[in-house]
């Protein structure tokens, strides 16, 4: 039943969640409370893991999900399950695409789908980077986590501020908190 679930679930993410990867976390929030997969730390883990491993995030944790819920068929039905979506829209519009590609209705559908698609990613990085700054998603100064708020702004900063490369940030914040938890 749980595999049907995920089916049902990542499916359903895989056609809504429009703006790539991080339009899924919201999906993925969802998912935790509906059904008690995971928790909203872990959720905030299974992103750190998928955001630092190759591969589109919102692949990384369909699989992460599917592997955890419902062992390697789950994780491949999930996996499977959160892309066919995409192919077929994909696979339905191409003919439509190639003929009408020049059309003043599609040049308008493309540029409204743009900031759209701009916005939902926006609002799902804001919504990351609440829980993870934020405990329990508050938005009391008591509940700031005043760590991670200055690991963000820090990491941040080393990214666009000085250009020091994504590889090298995620191998410093993973030092970095192997350290922390150690002391």
């Amino acid at each position: 039943m749980e595999i049907l679930r995920l089916i049902y679930a990542f499916a359903f993410t895989g056609l809504f969640a429009i703006g790539g990867g991080l339009a899924t976390i919201p999906f993925l929030q969802d998912m935790g409370e509906k059904y008690g997969w995971f928790t909203t730390k872990e959720l905030i883990d299974m992103v750190a893991i998928s955001e630092s491993t190759p591969g589109p995030i919102g692949i990384n944790m369909a699989t992460f999900v599917g592997i955890r819920v419902g062992g390697y068929l789950g994780g491949v039905m999930a996996t499977l399950a959160l892309v066919l979506p995409s192919i077929i829209v994909v696979l339905l519009l191409i003919p439509f695409l190639d003929r009408y590609q020049k059309s003043p209705l599609t040049q308008g559908i493309f540029y409204g789908l743009r900031p759209t698609s701009a916005g939902l990613i926006s609002a799902a990085l804001l919504g990351f980077i609440k829980m993870v700054v934020f405990f329990g998603g508050n938005l009391v100064l008591s509940g700031i986590n005043w760590l991670n708020l200055a690991l963000f702004l820090g990491f941040f900063g080393l990214i666009k501020l000085k250009n020091i490369h994504p590889v090298l940030v995620i191998g410093l914040g993973a030092a970095m908190g192997m350290l922390l938890h150690l002391v």
